[in-house]
């Protein structure tokens, strides 16, 4: 991508409270949320902005791009969050009512909102996850990896 001067800063200050809009963090979620906007079957390069969602022609339309954030200074642990909306503290996905899976809801400048997802329990279902109600906005210069997992498709995802 461009440039990487949020991530390289929040590595060295851990300052969470600018806005580099030129945040190589920044910019791949951007992409997601457009293509979880559009949610195109078609299948490109196999990257966290490759430009479209789903495993091919012959995919299950897709329309999440499942991510896994990593906060500055978490020494690689995932962050996790409840996937209720009750005062559950996480201390990791480990954690009952607690999951560090998301789905990109909105981007707005240096704020992003993200929906917990949770893992599907009907086990007859193709789809590994669900959403819940659980939604939580943050700056995105606090954030210096995150990783994709697997285009999928997550039922009661409205536009």
């Amino acid at each position: 991508m461009n440039n990487n001067t949020g991530c390289s800063r929040c590595n060295q200050n851990n300052n969470c409270n600018t806005c580099e809009t030129n945040n190589c963090i920044a910019e791949i979620l951007q992409v997601i949320n457009v293509l979880q906007s559009n949610a195109c079957p078609d299948n490109c390069l196999n990257s966290c902005d490759r430009p479209a969602l789903g495993g091919g022609t012959n995919c299950v339309v897709c329309n999440t791009r499942p991510i896994m954030l990593y906060m500055c200074g978490s020494n690689g642990t995932p962050l996790s969050m409840p996937t209720t909306r009750t005062n559950t503290v996480c201390t990791d996905a480990t954690s009952e009512n607690c999951s560090n899976v998301f789905r990109v809801e909105k981007v707005d400048g240096c704020c992003c909102t993200f929906r917990v997802l949770a893992a599907n329990t009907d086990e007859t279902s193709p789809y590994p996850y669900v959403g819940t109600d659980s939604i939580f906005t943050m700056n995105i210069n606090c954030l210096c990896c995150l990783r994709c997992l697997n285009d999928t498709y997550v039922e009661c995802i409205c536009g």
